[in-house]
């Protein structure tokens, strides 16, 4: 094998597995690990790979933390083009949960002006102020407890008690970040995520609602494993062998 395909190889395997190991790489390649060690170097001109002891990982950026209100009026046509996805996921005599998300407030506000009948459970503060200053079918149950003013939403043990009684026909759920290689979704504050997960167990159909942004996106706490989920709502396809990995959770972009 060739310098340039080995080195493309130990690329799609940091794709699929995010992280490599010299040794390991140095057996299956039968070259010394001082030349796997001069392919992660030249790799890492290429791509942002990030060198560690005795091997590399992909590197993902950490998502800067900003608030909920901060985050409203940032990419607003990239979050319409996700909601309006959303949207028409949405029928008629279901019963919903809106979580956290600048996306749900956008599908809220389609969803108020569509006459859809519904039921609509939400722990979003802005979501649940939208629907009293428009007209509209809707019924709207508040997730209450205690008021994260960050997110500006209910989260926390109380919320969550709760949110334990329904059973949700379609969950639309916020995320930091995905990480396919390591099967799980990210975010920054354990209650927020914990309220996350306690919805996600209790619905039928588990859709993510997420900009494609998030695909290269780390956050502290992991809330919940993504072969689990039924679908990614997003505005762009991510890259073929991130949507290979998809392919084995059985997870749907949409």
């Amino acid at each position: 094998m060739f310098a340039e395909e080995r080195i493309q190889d130990i690329l799609d395997t940091l794709k699929k597995d995010g992280k490599v190991k010299v040794k390991d790489l140095s057996t299956k390649y039968s070259v010394t690990e001082d030349c796997i060690r001069k392919d992660l170097k030249a790799l890492e001109k290429i791509v942002p790979i990030k060198r560690i002891y005795g091997g590399a990982v992909l590197h993902r950026e950490s998502l800067a933390y900003h608030s909920t209100k901060q985050r409203l009026g940032e990419n607003i046509d990239i979050k319409r083009k996700i909601a309006e996805k959303a949207f028409d996921m949405v029928n008629n005599m279901e019963t919903i949960f809106l979580d956290v998300s600048t996306v749900n407030l956008i599908l809220a506000e389609l969803l108020a002006k569509s006459g859809k009948k519904l039921t609509i459970v939400t722990n979003m503060v802005d979501i649940l102020n939208l629907f009293t200053n428009i007209d509209h079918n809707i019924q709207v149950v508040s997730a209450g407890g205690i008021l994260n003013s960050t997110i500006n939403g209910f989260v926390g043990a109380s919320t969550i008690d709760f949110l334990s009684n329904y059973k949700f026909d379609k969950s639309f759920i916020g995320t930091g970040g995905i990480d396919v290689p390591s099967n799980c979704l990210t975010i920054f504050e354990i209650d927020d995520g914990l309220t996350k997960k306690s919805v996600m167990e209790n619905s039928r159909e588990i859709y993510v609602v997420a900009e494609s942004k998030k695909f290269a996106f780390d956050c502290a706490y992991q809330f919940y494993s993504l072969d689990n989920i039924d679908a990614i709502i997003t505005d762009e396809k991510p890259d073929s062998d991130t949507i290979k990995l998809l392919d084995e959770y059985n997870i749907t972009i949409v």
